[in-house]
């Protein structure tokens, strides 16, 4: 089985020629570069990941496309894209010409609702379905049915969602409260869902078997070729191979392929990236 890493943000150092987005601030105090986590894949048996640029990084996606055309063999690009920055709409067609690149990352938080509510991002959606860009879309529950309604509207474009949609700054039986509105998106085979940095939502230590149910109702909604695991490294609580046993030896129920396909297998087939 290889082990594939659906997200991990990758960052350098702060500098006057790379200054950080007005507001935004990192994870942690340190840079996690992309040697320092090729090494935690090592430790942790993680075989790939796909790095996302992190948000303080002001959508710049060099970094993230050095490493993956450094490491092909390990790493794989999701740019970040904004749709509502200049010449946003010239991007999408050519999107996955860049080598390394294997899909967009959009985030959307309710002071970006209206721009999907009154339909100013139409265009992307249209976009990325003709150009087959499979999309990584951050939202919160609350979101969910705007995301039911670009699914159904576009079928052929691939939609997955970050973190099970669930919000950053809350545990435990708060952090799935809504949880349901996620699992009514199983119905549509274009939506795809990163069951990614779980142990942040949870107070309890390894083996965090408040989280198993959560995971059982998701991979049995949503099938396990649609669920993605990932960790957001920066973000975890604990030690990376605790996030990879999560899935591999702490859920007696979850089937040896299916944990294959949950593990990596699927993640790599949404997004064309076969494995060796």
């Amino acid at each position: 089985m290889q082990i594939v890493d659906a997200q991990v943000h990758v960052w350098g150092p702060e500098t006057a020629e790379r200054p950080w987005a007005p507001g935004r601030h990192p994870h942690r105090a340190q840079p996690l570069e992309a040697d320092e986590l090729l090494r935690e894949m090592d430790r942790a048996g993680v075989a790939r990941a796909i790095l996302v640029p992190p948000s303080w990084d002001a959508d710049r996606n060099d970094y993230v496309l050095a490493a993956a055309r450094r490491h092909p063999d390990r790493f794989g690009a999701i740019g970040r894209f904004n749709p509502e920055a200049p010449g946003a709409r010239g991007q999408v067609e050519r999107w996955l010409d860049e080598p390394g690149m294997l899909g967009m990352r959009t985030t959307f938080t309710l002071a970006q609702k209206p721009a999907l509510v009154e339909g100013r991002i139409d265009w992307l959606w249209q976009q990325a379905e003709a150009a087959q860009v499979p999309m990584m879309a951050l939202i919160s529950h609350a979101m969910v049915p705007l995301i039911d309604e670009i699914a159904a509207r576009h079928p052929r474009l691939k939609l997955s969602l970050c973190h099970l949609a669930l919000p950053t700054d809350v545990r435990d039986h708060a952090a799935f409260a809504e949880f349901d509105k996620l699992l009514t998106l199983a119905q549509r085979p274009n939506v795809s869902v990163m069951a990614s940095c779980l142990p942040a939502y949870t107070s309890e230590p390894y083996p965090f078997t408040h989280l198993h149910p959560y995971i059982r109702q998701v991979v049995e909604a949503f099938g396990p070729r649609r669920v993605f695991w990932g960790t957001d490294l920066a973000r975890l609580p604990c030690p990376y191979g605790e996030a990879v046993r999560l899935f591999t030896e702490a859920l007696p129920w979850l089937g040896e392929d299916d944990k294959a396909q949950i593990m990596g297998r699927a993640l790599c087939d949404w997004l064309d990236w076969p494995l060796a």
